[in-house]
């Protein structure tokens, strides 16, 4: 159980990591690239996948902080989602959206990080 625990965190961390990438990689202008959207998927899946499995071995999980965490993937997901579906079909993507997903990406590391 230790190694799919600590693999899925490992996905976890790599999907956050591939959306606040993209987002860097194109801060001098700003886009939603598809495999942000990609990442926001993995992200949120191995975050659904790890709380299963901290309530499976009875720990205690902190469902506010879950909850917030949850929302915010969600937000992040859809717009990128929204942000690739523009960029696959060559219109504008408005950099308040590009913005909002490498952004939204880096308050749920910090509330992952911070919030105890």
């Amino acid at each position: 159980m230790d190694f799919l625990h600590n693999f899925l965190v490992f996905l976890h961390i790599l999907g956050a990591a591939i959306v606040v990438g993209i987002w860097l990689a194109n801060i001098k202008k700003p886009t939603v690239m598809p495999g942000q959207f990609h990442g926001a998927l993995l992200a949120l899946l191995t975050g659904l996948l790890l709380v299963g499995l901290a309530e499976m071995d009875d720990y205690e999980v902190n469902y506010p902080k879950i909850t917030v965490k949850l929302v915010v993937a969600l937000v992040i997901a859809v717009l990128a989602f929204i942000g690739q579906r523009k960029y696959k079909k060559n219109e504008p993507v408005s950099s308040a959206l590009a913005n909002s997903v490498g952004i939204l990406a880096v308050v749920n590391i910090a509330v992952a990080t911070m919030w105890h």
